[in-house]
């Protein structure tokens, strides 16, 4: 078997803000690829609007640079684990991966998780410790803690020999040895062509394509990646479709044009062989998963099994009195086509229709996952409601099963006790207490999916917003029974219109408002939450009786507390099983599935 020498195919992994998309960003600078007077952009690879403000990798991105007549092909790769479905995937087409770690931090949950996957593929790592210019950095310690985490995920004596680099991303530089001053990122180019292998270079046997990623265009339409298995191929040839879960269903397509990825750009090429990763064009409903192959041999490619769903939500038709106010998409129709229209590019995402024609249950890894859509519709101009999310149960041998997340938190000492407590309340069991460094220690939980739901908000206040919370799912056990509701309970207004400074002034001491005056509220709205525990209706709109007598003092401007302005995650954590979030453009709305007071009242009698 001959390996192309003039290729190396590597995926970046690493845990969320560790310097992932800030190394490419560097390497790409070095490699020449931009111009010396091109005004580049910091975390180039963050496209998304949503990727640049939180700072996350969602999707998968492909880019190359060149290192001595070498192309590297680059896969940037999602360091959370709700896009855990993107990351298996890409791991297929690569064939070494450079594993990133905070020179302060040290590994992290989801760096466990990535490089779990990368081991069952027998992949070589390079591992990079980054941000060694930060002041608390300690390399040495995390390269052991490196090392502890090969050997608890049962690597092979090959992997525990892997280089390190040890890099500032930031600066552009790299070395081999700490005591060495780094100047370029040549130790971690030169790393990459001599420990990691050039792909297989199989040009004579007809030719494969595994499809691990989708890219979606509104003119060309759906654009296939992968890396070409084996063989060799042309723009224009006639070739087949199959799927290894489905090797019955064989389709004859005709390849459009090939692209083969240079720095951030996609270029034409006519001819594509082994070993080269390329986008493909001009199949109509190419999924991902499907094998390109030739009509003399058409054998599918085994495909990664992507990870199951954890958490489901309903997405529904808005209708709320202010539905069609700021939307452009409103209709049932609108909302399911863009829902099935997600599908096509993010394989963790179940979406089922229900009973109702107006309401859709999305089902997916995590609350950030089914937040990030959210979020991407509403700024599409789509007006929608979603509910609480739930946990997704099993039944197996008659038993109910749940997901269970694995939890880290790194907390100051003096917040232990409350986390330990609190996490206890929720079922969370406390497995591993490393011993506090520097002030902080580190706590690993396991704990059931839905005891999640709604902490986060709680974490952030017990822990006066230092502390940092990370999961990953585990796997599914045995139902852990009754968890304890939030002690909060919502402020509810009873009449519609236009909230006033003198009708907020009196709700506000009943608890915490999340409007200000001059908001159109309605009935049913949640304008607040009350720290009693009790349900409480009020009228935010009433305004003081207009007379001629002027009260000394009394009639000064009215002082009204800071709202809680409450991000969609913190929403998604605060609602309750009979509330809904009220999903438009340019806002959100917090509200109870039935808006009105007395059929409220009725429906929970006849539960009772």
């Amino acid at each position: 078997m001959n390996y192309r020498d003039d290729v190396r195919n590597i995926a970046i992994i690493a845990h969320v803000d560790h310097g992932k998309t800030t190394l490419v960003d560097a390497l790409l600078k070095q490699s020449g690829i931009f111009r010396e007077n091109q005004v580049v952009e910091d975390r180039v690879m963050d496209s998304n609007d949503i990727e640049r403000e939180r700072g996350i990798t969602i999707l998968s991105k492909n880019t190359s640079v060149k290192h001595k007549d070498v192309k590297i092909n680059i896969i940037d790769t999602p360091g959370h684990a709700d896009f855990g479905g993107e990351v298996e995937r890409v791991l297929k087409m690569v064939n070494g991966v450079v594993l990133l770690v905070d020179a302060f931090e040290g590994p992290m949950p989801q760096t466990k998780f990535v490089l779990k996957k990368s081991f069952e593929l027998n992949l070589p790592v390079i591992v990079c410790i980054n941000k060694i210019d930060r002041p608390e950095a300690r390399p040495e310690e995390v390269m052991d803690e490196v090392l502890d985490l090969f050997i608890d995920l049962g690597a092979s004596e090959e992997i525990l020999e892997c280089p390190f680099v040890y890099t500032s991303a930031k600066q552009g530089i790299s070395t081999l040895d700490l005591k060495e001053e780094g100047t370029n990122m040549d130790p971690l180019f030169d790393t990459i062509i001599e420990y990691v292998p050039g792909p297989k270079c199989d040009v004579e046997s007809p030719f494969q394509v595994l499809i691990s990623t989708i890219d979606y265009n509104e003119y060309i339409g759906r654009i296939g990646i992968g890396k070409v298995e084996r063989g060799v191929f042309h723009e224009g040839d006639q070739v087949v479709i199959v799927n290894y879960l489905n090797p019955q269903d064989v389709k004859k397509v005709k390849i459009a044009q090939v692209y083969e990825f240079e720095g951030l750009e996609r270029v034409p090429v006519k001819v594509a062989k082994a070993g080269s990763i390329v986008a493909i064009t001009g199949i109509e409903n190419i999924n991902i998963g499907d094998t390109i192959c030739s009509e003399d041999d058409p054998t599918p490619l085994e495909f990664v099994k992507i990870s199951e769903p954890t958490i489901s939500m309903n997405f529904s038709v808005n209708d709320s009195p202010f539905a069609g106010r700021e939307g452009k998409f409103l209709t049932s129709r609108q909302i399911k086509n863009r829902l099935f229209r997600e599908l096509q590019t993010d394989v963790s995402l179940r979406v089922e229709e229900t009973d109702s024609t107006d309401s859709f249950k999305v089902s997916g890894r995590g609350e950030l996952h089914l937040s990030v859509l959210i979020e991407n519709m509403r700024r599409e101009g789509y007006e929608f409601q979603v509910s609480k999310p739930q946990v997704l149960f099993k039944t197996i041998d008659g038993k109910k099963y749940e997901p269970m997340e694995k939890v880290t938190v790194d907390v100051s000492n003096e917040f232990v006790g409350t986390v330990i407590e609190k996490l206890g309340m929720r079922k969370g069991e406390l497995e591993v207490m490393q011993e506090p460094t520097g002030g902080y220690a580190r706590l690993e939980f396991k704990i059931p999916a839905r005891g999640l739901i709604g902490y986060r908000n709680e974490f952030l206040s017990d822990t006066k917003g230092n502390g940092i919370l990370n999961s990953v799912f585990d796997s599914y056990a045995s139902y852990k029974g009754e968890i304890p509701k939030r002690v909060d309970a919502s402020i509810v207004s009873f009449d519609t219109g236009v909230a006033s400074a003198y009708g907020l002034h009196n709700a506000q001491e009943r608890g915490v408002l999340f409007i200000e005056p001059g908001s159109d509220v309605y009935e049913g709205q949640i304008v607040g939450q009350s720290p009693k525990g009790v349900e409480l209706e009020v009228s935010v709109t009433k305004t003081k009786k207009q007379s001629n007598v002027r009260a000394s003092g009394s009639d000064e401007a009215l002082r009204l507390s800071p709202i809680k302005d409450m991000s969609l995650e913190e929403a998604l954590e605060f609602i309750e099983d009979d509330e809904l979030i009220e999903i438009t453009p340019s806002t959100f709305r917090i509200r109870k599935s039935i808006l009105n007071s007395q059929a409220r009242y009725k429906s929970k009698k006849n539960l009772k």
